[in-house]
């Protein structure tokens, strides 16, 4: 038989009995819409890792105290008692650090306030404490005004930039520069706005008010709190790393680590952050395939039996078949494509399904998603490979059949 004959004779059985049609393919298409909605969500979420983190820059690297992602109790106590890094810390570094091109320091992101303009409020405004150096390190676009300057900083003045939803929501748009806000109740003038940069997870990055550090500190207060450093070194390679071998023996020595003794703070650059999520998120994929893997041999088995009943109510079928002269490879190539196909069928449902609900929880709440041609292939591939391997069983059976016997079966 032609292979295109049996996809044909395989698609109409599944016209012909459309609930049964259904109730086989739901495994394949639960197991492979999982791993598509998965991989396009990884993908998506990696794509928007890498371009923040290499809008930092690949020569920019963090020094803080704690490190930016914790995995047990021991490491954050460890690292909770540590001391804190001070202004005076930033200053060393600008006096001593030979190959640090640019030196910035900002407030830890765990303030959020109240921003308020004549009638319009905004109650959970991240309120960001930044040295003038921060734009550079950022790469912050903005539309309207200046950045921060050294005498912004200096004087610890009232100077802000602000986001775009604040200018756009809270303040109406136009023309905002030098006009007054309030935050957390205490005046200050706008001097900048910031470049719209959308939202992630349903949580705009649009929300904001940078501040000078100095300005930040006379409201909010130091004691508790330890400033995260941003160094942008000469170039990558050999001179990000020596730059960074730098700090830390800058660092260790301010610090009075002993020597042999680990680092008392952290230094962490693009490859460091990109590392960690690529380890988390290969972890969470690999979950997700293995819970996958389950409904697909859920599915081969269901499409495995009713291929078994296809052979039962088709016996006649087949006897006429081997009395005309197919022989057993015949009959076994035309189930086992069947079955393929039966899979295939199901594999692109969940393919579209998968990718529908990835572009639907990104339209609901800006989850970053990115739909892979690998991730369909693989998709295809593996469903219509479910269906062979589960259709084999079935397949002998039905080329087995003695033509004399199956001649003899009942319509």
């Amino acid at each position: 038989m032609h292979i295109i004959e049996a996809m044909r004779i395989a698609l109409a059985s599944l016209w012909a009995n459309k609930l049964r049609s259904v109730l086989t393919l739901l495994g394949v298409v639960i197991g492979v819409s999982s791993v598509i909605a998965v991989v396009t969500f990884v993908s998506g979420i990696n794509g928007y890792v890498a371009e923040k983190l290499f809008k930092l820059g690949a020569d920019v690297y963090k020094v803080t105290k704690t490190p930016s992602v914790i995995t047990n109790a021991d490491q954050f106590m460890e690292s909770e008692k540590r001391k804190n890094f001070t202004l005076d810390d930033y200053r060393y570094l600008l006096d001593t650090c030979k190959s640090c091109k640019v030196i910035g320091a900002n407030a830890p992101l765990t303030s959020t306030g109240t921003v308020k303009y004549g009638q319009e409020a905004s109650s959970d405004s991240q309120v960001r404490g930044w040295t003038p150096s921060m734009a550079t390190i950022y790469d912050l676009d903005v539309i309207a005004g200046r950045f921060l300057t050294d005498t912004d900083y200096n004087t610890a003045d009232n100077s802000v930039i602000i986001g775009y939803d604040i200018y756009d929501k809270v303040m109406g748009g136009g023309d905002v520069i030098n006009k007054e806000i309030r935050v957390d109740g205490k005046v200050y003038q706008v001097v900048g706005v910031g470049k719209k940069e959308g939202s992630t997870l349903g949580q705009s990055r649009d929300n904001w008010v940078a501040m000078p550090l100095t300005t930040w500190i006379k409201t909010y207060g130091s004691e508790k709190y330890s400033w995260n450093f941003y160094v942008k070194a000469p170039g990558v390679g050999p001179d990000l790393a020596q730059s960074m071998d730098e700090v830390r023996a800058l660092m260790r020595a301010r610090r009075h680590d002993a020597p042999g003794k680990p680092d008392s703070f952290e230094i962490e650059n693009t490859a460091s952050f990109l590392s960690i999520w690529s380890s988390i998120s290969s972890s969470f994929f690999a979950v997700t395939i293995a819970i996958a893997s389950i409904s697909l041999i859920v599915g081969g088995i269901v499409i495995m039996n009713i291929m078994l009943v296809s052979v039962t109510e088709r016996t006649r079928e087949i006897g006429i078949r081997k009395a005309l002269g197919a022989k057993k490879s015949d009959v076994l190539w035309q189930f086992l494509i069947e079955s393929g196909t039966m899979s295939l069928v199901g594999g692109v449902i969940g393919i579209l399904f998968g990718i529908a609900v990835a572009k639907l929880v990104t339209f609901a709440i800006g989850m970053p998603s990115r739909i892979e041609l690998w991730a369909v292939m693989s998709g295809l591939i593996v469903s219509a490979s479910v269906g062979i391997f589960f259709g084999v069983y079935p397949a002998r059976r039905a080329a087995d059949l003695d033509p004399i016997v199956a001649l003899r079966s009942e319509l």
